[in-house]
């Protein structure tokens, strides 16, 4: 069995970091703050993966008028307590050292504000983890403009073409899912973070794991498979 040179693309919030409640709980004290009625608790979990932006308007329904407004106040509350609140699921720091010590390349894709996952990567002490990290613009209405996950996903790819022949997303939400889809990936969801039951099989996950262990355990079976350097199942 041939070894292949893998890749894998990691989503940050509900797989490799629990924000334990402070991004739903940010979103509940801005649209307060402003004046907005707050979505139920299953609600807010689903506003947990996509666009901040796209959450709020489709989500929460924020006046377009006020939807900057709101950015801003989580924003700020993010950075104040929001960051320091979270912690690194159990294992996973251990599993990507694990994959980095079998020569395999590493990186982060996320819809949060590329600088936003910089900073947060650094705060919970796993920055020096990954071979690079992609996330959306800074501008936060111009990244509810661009094509979502799949372009996220896209960029790692280009950022570490040479590097690997085949590579696979790792994520919690549909979004991953299907972002992966769109690059001709697989990818491997993660029953800690926000998906509702059913929703990454639903979407076509290669396989729905629930630890680090099975994580690993899975992975290495891409690994292992021969290497299809085509393009598009890289």
């Amino acid at each position: 069995m041939k070894e292949s040179r893998l890749l894998v693309l990691f989503d940050l919030d509900g797989t490799l970091v629990d924000p334990a409640g402070s991004i739903t709980g940010g979103i509940s004290a801005a649209l307060e703050a402003c004046g907005l009625p707050v979505p139920p608790a299953a609600e807010l979990q689903r506003m947990v993966g996509p666009a901040l932006v796209t959450s709020l308007r489709e989500i929460a329904g924020v006046p377009e008028g006020l939807v900057d407004d709101v950015v801003a106040r989580y924003r700020a509350g993010y950075r104040e307590t929001g960051m320091a609140q979270s912690r690194p699921y159990p294992g996973i720091a251990e599993a990507v050292e694990a994959l980095r010590a079998r020569g395999t390349a590493v990186a982060v894709a996320t819809q949060k504000p590329e600088p936003l996952a910089h900073e947060l990567l650094r705060v919970q002490g796993l920055s020096g983890l990954f071979d690079s990290v992609h996330g959306s613009p800074a501008d936060e209405q111009a990244a509810a403009a661009l094509d979502g996950k799949a372009a996220i996903i896209r960029a790692a790819l280009e950022r570490q073409s040479g590097r690997y022949d085949r590579a696979v997303m790792v994520g919690d939400r549909r979004h991953d899912v299907h972002g992966a889809a769109a690059n001709g990936l697989e990818c491997i969801g993660v029953s800690w973070g926000f998906a509702a039951d059913g929703e990454l099989a639903a979407a076509g996950a290669a396989a729905v794991v629930g630890s680090a262990e099975e994580l690993l355990a899975e992975l290495e079976g891409f690994r292992l498979q021969e290497g299809d350097i085509a393009h598009g199942r890289v």
